[in-house]
C-alpha cells in the first residue's frame, strides 16, 4: 500500500544538474521482468471454505477491514501523482500501471476473505470520491512543488518505500499475532506482491538520492511529513488500533525498528525518525503487551508529522 515514486536514467523535461554517482551493491531492479509477470494475486488454491472454521478474532477482523479499504483506496492516490513529473519517466510510469492492477486486486482478494468470514465490506464512512478540502489542496500544492523542483521524483520515491515497507511488515505481523491458516497463505500471496513494489521504490529512491541536495531535501520533507499509511484515510482511531495491534509488544517494536533500520540505508536518511518514532508519540499500549499502564504513552513525543494516506 503506498506511494511517491520515480526512475533515472531519462527525464525528458530538463537537463541533469549533475552526473548521478553509482549508487550501493542493492542489485537493479528488472522492470522488462516485472512486467512479464504483473497479475493479479492468485487466488487459485486459496480454501475459502474452511475461512469459517478457524477462530479470527475482532481485532483482526477490524484490522483488516482498514488494511482494505487502504489497498482499494490505490487509485485516489494514483489520480495525485498523475499531476506530478513522476509520471514523464517511462519506467516509472510502466511500474505505476502495474502497480495499481496488483493493488487493486489485493483490496478485493481482502474483501473476498471477510465476506467468507461471515464479514463483508460495507459502504464507507466518507465516499472515496468526496475528499475533505485539506487533502485536495495538499494535492495540488504537491503537483505545483513537483513542477517547481526537477528531482521532487526522489521523494516520490522514497515515500514509497517506506510505506510499501510499512505495509508487507504490516502483514506479515498479522500474520503472527492472527494465526489464521487460510489468512496467513492469503496474505503471503500479497506479501509477495508488496515486497516486489518496496524493492522499485527503494531502489528508485537510492540511486535519486546519491545528490546530497536531493537528500537533504527529501529528508525534511520526511521529517515534517510522513505518516504512516492510511493516515488522512481512515480515522485516527482506526489507525492507532491498527498500530497498537500490530505493533505492540517486544516482536511488534522490532518489527517497527526494522523498518525504520531500512530506510536508514538510503543516503541521507541514516538517523531518520518513522514508525517506532510515530508509536511513540501517538500509540498508547496494553498491560498485557508492554506491562505499561493502560492509556501511557510510549516514549517522548516526537512532532512533525501531518497526517498523509500515501501508499
Amino acid at each position: 500500500m503506498a506511494i511517491f515514486r520515480p526512475s533515472l536514467d531519462r527525464q525528458p523535461d530538463r537537463e541533469p544538474s549533475a552526473a548521478v554517482p553509482p549508487a550501493s551493491n542493492t542489485p537493479a531492479f528488472d522492470l522488462e521482468a516485472y512486467v512479464a509477470r504483473s497479475r493479479a494475486v492468485d487466488l487459485s488454491a486459496i480454501p475459502w471454505d474452511e475461512i469459517p472454521r478457524h477462530p479470527l478474532s475482532t481485532e483482526t477482523i477490524r484490522t483488516l477491514r482498514y488494511m482494505q479499504d487502504i489497498e482499494s483506496h490505490t487509485i485516489i492516490y494514483l489520480r495525485s501523482l498523475l499531476a506530478t513529473r513522476a509520471i514523464d519517466d517511462p519506467d516509472v510510469a510502466t511500474f505505476l500501471s502495474c502497480w495499481l492492477y496488483e493493488e487493486t486486486f489485493h483490496g478485493i482478494a481482502l474483501a473476498r476473505f471477510l465476506e467468507a468470514a461471515g464479514h463483508p465490506v460495507g459502504p464507507r464512512f466518507r465516499p472515496r470520491g468526496r475528499e475533505p478540502l485539506s487533502q485536495r489542496i495538499e494535492a495540488v500544492a504537491t503537483a505545483m512543488v513537483s513542477k517547481a523542483w526537477p528531482d521532487f521524483c526522489a521523494v516520490h520515491m522514497t515515500w514509497g518505500a517506506i510505506n510499501e515497507l510499512t505495509t508487507l511488515t504490516g502483514y506479515r505481523r498479522l500474520v503472527a499475532v492472527a494465526r489464521h491458516p487460510v489468512l496467513t497463505d492469503l496474505l503471503e500471496r500479497i506479501i509477495i506482491d508488496e515486497s516486489r513494489h518496496f524493492f522499485f521504490y527503494y531502489r528508485q529512491a537510492e540511486i535519486r538520492l546519491q545528490r546530497p541536495v536531493v537528500a537533504r531535501t527529501a529528508r525534511f520533507l520526511v521529517d515534517r511529513f510522513w505518516a504512516p499509511v492510511g493516515s488522512g484515510v481512515q480515522p485516527r482511531e482506526e489507525l492507532g488500533f491498527m498500530a497498537r495491534y500490530l505493533f505492540s509488544g517486544a516482536e511488534g517494536r522490532a518489527a517497527a525498528r526494522k523498518v525504520d533500520d531500512t530506510i536508514r540505508r538510503l543516503p541521507g536518511f541514516a538517523s531518520v525518525q518513522l514508525l517506532e518514532a510515530w508509536m511513540n508519540a501517538n500509540v498508547t499500549e496494553s498491560v498485557s503487551a508492554t506491562g505499561a499502564q493502560p492509556g501511557a504513552r510510549l516514549g517522548t513525543p516526537y512532532g512533525g508529522h501531518h497526517d498523509h494516506g500515501y501508499h
